[in-house]
């Protein structure tokens, strides 16, 4: 049985985070999360996330460290979120309903998809 990676982004300017709000499957549309997606047989976790946050939203970015905790959501799949920078490119959203920048104080108020509340204190550590 093969392990499927997901990875997600957290892009930090200043003091705010970028969010994406989700805009499939119908149980995960409307809620807000940290953009990115599946790791590709052979590619590499960060590799996985330039690619998929270029697709998603338009942007190059380099990939920073892992952040939190890497989150299980079902017993072969893996999530995992890391620290992103843009270095290029204009934020759209292709893949999502909506992109918003939060602040630390807003973190607790936003619908989260559940697994990406996970990091809220390591987020919000790093927007303090």
């Amino acid at each position: 049985m093969s392990k499927q990676i997901v990875v997600a982004g957290a892009l930090i300017e200043g003091a705010s985070l970028l969010v994406a709000q989700r805009a499939r499957p119908p149980e995960l549309a409307g809620l807000w999360e940290l953009p990115g997606g599946k790791v590709s047989p052979g590619e590499s976790d960060k590799a996985a996330l330039a690619r998929e946050l270029h697709e998603e939203l338009g942007v190059d970015v380099t990939v920073g460290n892992q952040i939190g905790v890497d989150v299980k959501l079902t017993e072969t799949t893996t999530l995992r979120a890391y620290l992103v920078t843009q270095t290029g490119g204009t934020l759209h959203p292709n893949d999502h309903r909506a992109l918003r920048w939060v602040t630390h104080d807003e973190l607790d108020a936003l619908a989260w998809v559940p697994a990406d509340k996970a990091w809220l204190g390591e987020l919000a550590r790093l927007l303090a």
